[in-house]
């Protein structure tokens, strides 16, 4: 199995647990406010690394040669900055979905599948025409999947539209350290300790916690921290190791069609015929993002990286 189709399928897995993550926030936020839900989900995810680390570390000196070994300085710094990247994304997401529909707001995130080729377009590298091609199929498929009324952009639209570009960057500044030869799982446990130290200041800034109503909605809140924050983002920085940005962006948009499929199947929520065509088209996007991209690309991708780590180890 090649690394571009093991990175594949790390952030297809990732997508897949984010989409289900969902069915168990909208339960939990039947208990907790949203910063204390998130501060608690993701400092869980950061404790639930910390043994990870110590096995993967004891692995990797019996198997990896000495030359593999990765940036601490990288990983520190982009750690902390996918933190403070993720912690805004999230508070603005929130804050915006208080004054505009779900729908909107699901409609409006998604369009981070757009935001990463711009900002590949302008920074340092022109993507793939075919996934300009796809990105578009997807953008479709998303309007069909989640605008439930007449679109129309508020303030609320406004809030989530500045969260997607900060979910953008989150996938840039992955992308950046990746380069950089970061230790992935390191990097993810300090974002999550990073985002969730700032989300705790904002619960307790903003909003009342109480222990009693954190343990009512411990069963929700476990499941998103482990399985959303500890395993699903660790994968999707592990998964852009040998995936372009922007392909590695329609494939984790599934978390969209994932967390509608999950919502029908858990929760009993019908399926219109309109969000039906809307899933499909996003998972032909996502396919045929894939099928036509050919290997040499994620190799040259991988190269590259390569060879700025020999220069940076210079």
């Amino acid at each position: 199995m090649s690394k571009r189709i093991r990175g594949n399928i790390m952030l297809l897995i990732a997508a897949l647990l984010w989409g289900t993550t969902f069915v168990a926030q909208s339960e939990g936020m039947r208990y907790v406010e949203p910063f204390t839900y998130n501060a608690v989900r993701t400092l869980i995810g950061g404790i639930v690394l910390i043994p990870v680390i110590a096995a993967f570390n004891v692995f990797s000196r019996k198997t990896n040669p000495p030359e593999s070994k990765t940036s601490k300085k990288a990983t520190i710094i982009g750690g902390m900055a996918c933190g403070v990247v993720l912690f805004a994304a999230s508070s603005l997401q929130q804050c915006g979905m208080t004054m505009t529909t779900a729908g909107k707001a699901g409609f409006i995130t998604a369009l981070y599948i757009v935001i990463v080729p711009l900002i590949e377009l302008v920074i340092y590298r022109r993507s793939n025409v075919f996934v300009w091609i796809c990105v578009v199929v997807a953008s479709a498929g998303f309007y069909l999947l989640c605008i439930k009324e007449g679109f129309k952009i508020g303030r609320g639209d406004w809030f989530v539209l500045c969260c997607t570009v900060f979910f953008a960057l989150h996938i840039m500044v992955i992308d950046y350290f990746n380069s950089r030869n970061a230790d992935g799982i390191v990097l993810a446990c300090i974002q999550f300790f990073t985002a969730g130290t700032l989300m705790a200041i904002a619960m307790l800034l903003f909003e009342s916690p109480k222990l009693n109503a954190v343990l009512n909605a411990r069963y929700t809140i476990l499941y998103a921290g482990i399985m959303s924050s500890g395993i699903a983002y660790t994968l999707q920085i592990l998964g852009q190791r040998y995936t372009a940005p922007a392909a590695a962006t329609l494939i984790m948009s599934l978390e969209s069609v994932f967390a509608a499929l999950s919502g029908w199947l858990i929760l009993h929520e019908v399926l219109s015929l309109k969000e039906t065509a809307g899933c499909v088209l996003v998972f032909i996007a996502v396919i045929l993002a894939q099928l036509k991209l050919p290997d040499k690309s994620a190799e040259k991708i991988i190269s590259g990286r390569r060879r700025k780590n020999e220069k940076i180890s210079q």
